[in-house]
């Protein structure tokens, strides 16, 4: 585990997700959200582009946290409560869509899989 994620010293600003996004400001808010599909798969979608490719998510069963990570193994939390619902199908998962949403119209603008690693702690 990257230590930046989980050591804070003095009075730094804990990391989170937006660390990784471009054009987040005061004004620019990242909206995601973590959707399932009829057929049971996984979506995340978010409003802006990453600076790097997230490489693969991570998913804790005892805690239903969400952890984005990239290529340098440097991860961040998703921010927000996943459900109990949401947790049943990311056990059953293998990857997760990843869509971009044009933030003024809501369409999408790319997507692609990413991998999903489960573990329990």
């Amino acid at each position: 585990m990257d230590e930046r994620s989980s050591t804070h010293e003095g009075n730094a600003p804990k990391p989170n997700l937006t660390d990784f996004v471009e054009g987040i400001d005061e004004t620019n808010r990242l909206d995601i959200e973590v959707a399932i599909k009829e057929d049971g798969h996984v979506i995340v979608f978010h409003s802006h582009a990453f600076k790097n490719d997230v490489s693969w998510f991570e998913f804790d069963l005892g805690t239903n946290k969400l952890d984005f990570v990239l290529g340098d193994g440097d991860m961040r939390d998703i921010g927000l409560p996943l459900t109990n619902n949401v947790a049943k199908h990311m056990q059953n998962s293998h990857q997760i869509l990843m869509v971009q949403m044009d933030p003024k119209t809501g369409e999408a603008t790319n997507g692609r899989y990413i991998p999903l690693i489960i573990h329990k702690t």
